[in-house]
């Protein structure tokens, strides 16, 4: 291991089992702190992942060679004139495993104030010494969407299949760089698969937590990358979320006249958007099932019938039972 290296991140020693229930290379998750998270989505998404699943630590990125401390103040604790308490920057790579066993990595704390370049070089490092078979990384972004629609998580790729039939942009668009990015970048470089996905969140609602960004975010990773997350408890604090903000539209009427304004301009953006990617999965549809598990589905379902019938032929089958004759005394 280089100097540089070692001054970076220093790997767990044992090193926890990376690939478990996978057959292809697990997936990195890229949740950054910082950059790109209106409504909280990013911080909370890998915050619910990492106290919902059981995880262990891969990777520690050393904070003294990424992070400017007087930019990024961790919170202390004092009580009774004693300092108590500081708040932890972890900014490093552990393993996680879905609720149905399948080992995938999340990269998670605060983005990197210094050396991207080295850094990003050094993630791509372990994608490759760990097998990653796909990187996504998480955004959130403000805009013009009203809460009243269901919410659109955008996607970008160097590879088809993290896309699939999810909304992307057509045109070209420049945006404030960020050490995620950077990281896309160094990975399509070597020709590795990566993704970014990004959750559109009412410009009004960016600086307060909103779940729906949080649990769109992690419902499409998980279809992409074949996971099994717990979702139920965000669904939670969705409904919550929603009666607050109802109570809050019906309370006054320039907020509905907004709301209506965005709705509107939503339903014709959605419209142009169809028009042109007729076979998009556009938010709030469910992807439609290919040929091919459609058959493997009738398949199942006639195999289940035959042992259905096998059972029924081994069974003893009886006459119809004969009624119990009339006991007199029930006519007195």
């Amino acid at each position: 291991m280089h100097d540089n290296e070692r001054r970076m991140y220093e790997l767990e020693y044992p090193a926890p089992e990376v690939g478990a229930g996978t057959q292809d290379g697990p997936t990195l998750i890229v949740a950054l702190q910082g950059y790109a998270d209106a409504g909280h989505a990013v911080q909370t998404s890998a915050d619910h992942l990492l106290a919902a699943l059981d995880s262990r630590p891969l990777a520690s990125f050393n904070n003294d060679e990424l992070i400017d401390y007087r930019s990024r103040r961790p919170a202390v604790t004092m009580d009774n004139n004693q300092i108590t308490g500081m708040e932890n920057l972890d900014l490093g790579i552990r393993v996680l495993r879905d609720t149905e066993g399948r080992s995938f990595l999340l990269l998670s704390g605060p983005e990197p104030d210094l050396r991207w370049e080295a850094f990003t070089e050094a993630v791509a490092d372990l994608v490759e010494k760990f097998g990653v078979r796909r990187t996504i990384c998480l955004y959130a972004a403000p805009m013009a969407v009203p809460h009243t629609r269901p919410l659109m998580v955008s996607a970008h790729s160097n590879t088809p299949q993290l896309v699939n039939s999810m909304f992307t942009y057509d045109s070209k668009v420049i945006l404030p760089g960020s050490a995620s990015m950077m990281l896309e970048r160094a990975l399509h470089k070597r020709g590795l698969n990566v993704a970014g996905f990004t959750a559109h969140v009412p410009h009004y609602l960016a600086a307060s937590p909103y779940p729906a960004a949080t649990h769109e975010l992690l419902d499409a990773v998980a279809r992409a990358a074949d996971l099994t997350l717990p979702l139920r408890a965000i669904e939670i604090d969705i409904e919550r979320v929603a009666q607050q903000l109802a109570e809050q539209v019906d309370d006054s009427h320039e907020i509905q006249q907004v709301v209506a304004h965005l709705e509107r301009q939503y339903d014709e953006e959605l419209e142009r958007y169809r028009a042109s990617n007729p076979k998009a999965m556009l938010p709030g549809e469910h992807e439609m099932p290919s040929g091919d598990e459609i058959g493997e589905e009738f398949e199942r379902f006639l195999a289940a019938l035959d042992a259905t019938e096998e059972d029924n032929r081994t069974e003893e089958v009886g006459g119809p039972r004969e009624l119990p004759d009339e006991d007199p005394d029930d006519d007195e």
